[in-house]
């Protein structure tokens, strides 16, 4: 569904996930002269959900292409079969205590630590941020606004290959081992459902596509910044992907891709992705804060608790995520009738 006032993606093989900086800020800034209109953080909501979105497709269809090409050099015949898609539902997953113990952009900080690039005072401050973060369940603006600041003046002047490279790296070396178990198999009855599945995540998208792409799954939604020739510009498209960004960072790729969000379901440990959860058919907490447990009891979503070992606490019956499955199942039958 085109609108006229989406950032602009610039076909540049160099490189393809660039969203038109200019055209993004002329779009923001007449926006905000409206003064009946929304707010100029809401309209980085919608900015940065949207950049997303399509630096998310642009990053699938690159990996699309060079699995194809590997596959055309391997010459390999007797790959099995895929499963049969289910087109239109797709699962979201949040990233941080939802899927990975911990934060990712720590794990990656202790990384670049590790090679110098930024020093043991800039973790002790991500890290301490994170854990107001933990102990309130609300965002601090002022710590947002510091963090965005030293992250973007990090990736300065940085080729985004640099970054990739680093992220691969680090992912290997210390995000591997922190993957929730429980989390990863909860995608994996999507996909063995024939279903998408998609991280969504404020973590940089580059970071969080690397994670996608070493667990299987379709893609990642994650916060972008700008890039020109491959170079980052050290500014942001919108804003962090949060809150409200990441709903409509759903929202957009919904539309693109097909999908029924009455189908799709979504998962996080964060109150603060309220607006992600209430979007589609199926909400599960993971993990979940105080506030989100409460949440989760008040409207009947089903919380999966994976820190203690302990089974999930089911709450709601008969529990729409089986149902989801089951129907994503028929799918796959109906798929493998016709073939």
């Amino acid at each position: 569904m085109a609108d006229q006032d989406e950032p602009e993606i610039l076909d540049d093989s160099r490189d393809r996930r660039r969203v038109d900086p200019a055209g993004a800020r002329d779009r923001m800034a007449r926006r905000i002269r409206n003064p009946f209109g929304p707010t100029a953080a809401q309209i980085r909501a919608t900015l940065a959900g949207e950049a997303s979105a399509d630096a998310a497709i642009a990053l699938q269809a690159e990996a699309k292409d060079a699995a194809a090409a590997r596959d055309a050099a391997d010459g390999d015949d007797d790959r099995p079969s895929p499963v049969p898609r289910d087109l239109t539902a797709a699962a979201f997953f949040d990233v941080d205590n939802t899927m990975v113990q911990g934060a990712s952009i720590i794990h990656f900080a202790r990384g670049l630590a590790a090679r110098k690039y930024i020093t043991t005072k800039d973790i002790t401050q991500f890290a301490w941020q994170q854990v107001k973060f933990r102990v309130s369940g609300k965002e601090n603006l002022g710590d947002v606004d510091t963090g965005r600041a030293k992250a973007l003046s990090f990736v300065e002047g940085r080729s985004t290959a640099e970054i990739v490279r680093l992220g691969e790296e680090i992912y290997d070396e210390i995000i591997a081992d922190r993957i929730w178990a429980g989390t990863r198999a909860l995608a994996q009855m999507h996909l063995d459902a024939g279903q998408q599945v998609w991280l969504v995540t404020a973590t940089p998208v580059e970071l969080a596509s690397i994670i996608a792409s070493r667990l299987g799954f379709t893609g990642a939604l994650g916060t972008v910044a700008e890039s020109e020739n491959g170079v980052f510009t050290g500014r942001l498209v919108g804003d962090i992907l949060h809150g409200r960004g990441k709903a409509h960072a759903v929202r957009t790729l919904a539309v693109r891709e097909g999908l029924d969000l009455r189908r799709c379901t979504a998962y996080s440990d964060s109150y603060n992705d309220v607006p992600m959860l209430s979007l589609v058919g199926t909400a599960v907490a993971v993990n979940p804060d105080a506030d989100l447990r409460e949440l989760a009891k008040n409207r009947g979503w089903e919380v999966r608790d994976f820190r203690t070992g302990r089974k999930a606490a089911k709450i709601g019956v008969p529990t729409a995520l089986a149902l989801g499955a089951v129907g994503g199942g028929v799918a796959a039958v109906l798929g493998r009738k016709q073939s």
